[in-house]
């Protein structure tokens, strides 16, 4: 339960869990995630009761790489981090420089923060 949170109301989420961007109504009792509304597909409901308790995210950004035709190679998490650590995530990846050659799919930090998420490479980057 988050900070400030008395376990009962109305909380509104703009869901992300795919293109659409339903607007969904969570309503809590004592607690408890009573009804989820505003969602045109299951994944609106997956997500607003994610959010409600467990907000994540996805991390996409670039690091620096050397030996490669461009100076930074796109990476990515191979899943969800808490929404809390992505700006801890992006500054441990600020810090991270890799050597070409760079398989996509390579591992470029593995349990990034304790998290269990790996951070790989979107994209091969051949030496030159």
């Amino acid at each position: 339960m988050r900070a400030g949170h008395d376990g009962a109301g109305t909380y509104h989420y703009l869901c992300i869990g795919c293109p659409l961007g339903c607007r969904l109504e969570l309503d809590e009792s004592q607690g408890e995630i009573v009804e989820v509304r505003g969602n045109s597909c299951k994944k609106g409901e997956e997500f607003a009761r994610q959010e409600h308790h467990d907000p994540r995210r996805l991390v996409t950004t670039t690091v620096a790489i050397e030996g490669a035709r461009w100076p930074r190679v796109p990476v990515k998490t191979t899943a969800a981090v808490p929404k809390a650590l992505v700006r801890e995530v992006c500054a441990v990846l600020m810090g991270v420089q890799v050597h070409a050659p760079i398989a996509a799919g390579d591992i470029i930090v593995a349990d990034v923060l304790g998290t269990g998420v790996d951070v790989v490479a979107t994209r091969s980057m051949p030496a030159v």
